[in-house]
């Protein structure tokens, strides 16, 4: 089943508490996860960032947002317990304990205007019973720009003469650490332009390997005979490893070949090369960085 929101995480966690004892976090996890009958990739699924996992994130948010409206304790660290409170609010709301509930405690609406810029404060709290914590937000929000700045990416790269993406592929095998000197790069690619070969790039900067490359401008999708070609002009080479760089996509024929075959051959695709660029700083520059942090517990606890 898909991993439910923090908001439906709220009166389950709530409910975990009833029995009146003590609880670890990590222990909710568990017996949350249990209950929500959430596989092991599920349970393992990161956000966006690959900084948290995206289930315990959404515990770790439940737990603060019913803490803060008081229907639950922490005696120390990373413990929690039920007040008399939680214990009424089970009682009142069967069904579901969501930010509607807890915005009835005076308690939860200092602890959201507390949150807010005093002109935030005189507006209407616009979130939903599915809102997303705060991380995923974030992240959803800069996944949304990163993917329309992929898309430009890669319709510039398509704008531009054919040999301009010699001149990206250059400038990303080399910030990626292979290539050696962009000049060797540059020299590199481009040089032999037969037998299914563009250029030729050492895996590492003393060149004790190297990788053939095939990069082409292309239109439509590219099939298993082109993949064909690539390969048995490796073989020709005695060459072990090639990269197939197009801006289109392969076929899912393409993509079974080199499966099969013993030469290592990697498949870049339009999408992925804007992937690539977009992560190597290839024709962007950053504008804007934020940091985000969390509250150091250990601070405020130990002594």
């Amino acid at each position: 089943m898909p991993i439910p929101d923090f908001q439906t995480l709220m009166r389950p966690l709530l409910a975990a508490h009833e029995d009146g004892e003590e609880h670890i976090n990590r222990d909710l996890i568990s017996q949350l996860a249990n209950q929500f009958e959430l596989t092991e990739d599920e349970r393992r699924e990161m956000l966006p960032s690959g900084g948290a996992r995206l289930f315990d994130n959404r515990i770790g948010w439940a737990k603060t947002h019913i803490s803060q409206a008081g229907l639950l304790e922490s005696p120390r660290r990373a413990v929690s317990v039920i007040t008399e409170r939680g214990r009424a609010v089970l009682k009142d709301h069967p069904e579901r304990v969501d930010l509607g509930v807890l915005g009835t405690f005076e308690d939860y609406k200092e602890f959201r205007n507390r949150r807010k810029t005093p002109s935030e404060q005189a507006e209407p709290d616009e979130e939903t019973p599915d809102a997303q914590t705060p991380e995923e937000s974030l992240e959803n929000a800069y996944q949304k720009v990163r993917r329309q700045i992929e898309a430009e990416l890669l319709a510039l790269v398509m704008d531009n003469p054919p040999e301009f993406l010699e001149q990206v592929v250059v400038d990303l095998v080399v910030r990626m650490g292979y290539g050696g000197s962009r000049k060797d790069a540059g020299e590199a690619l481009g040089r032999s332009g037969d037998e299914g070969i563009d250029g030729i790039i050492k895996e590492d900067p003393l060149g004790l390997d190297i990788i053939y490359l095939q990069a082409k401008r292309w239109e439509g999708t590219v099939g298993r005979p082109e993949i064909q070609k690539f390969a048995g002009a490796l073989q020709g080479q005695r060459a072990r490893k090639g990269i197939f760089i197009t801006t289109s996509g392969f076929s899912a024929e393409a993509l079974n070949y080199v499966s099969m075959i013993d030469s290592k051959i990697i498949l870049i695709d339009g999408p992925r090369l804007a992937k690539l660029m977009f992560d190597h700083g290839i024709g962007v520059s950053s504008v804007s960085t934020y940091e985000v942090k969390r509250i150091d517990s250990d601070y405020f606890t130990d002594t």
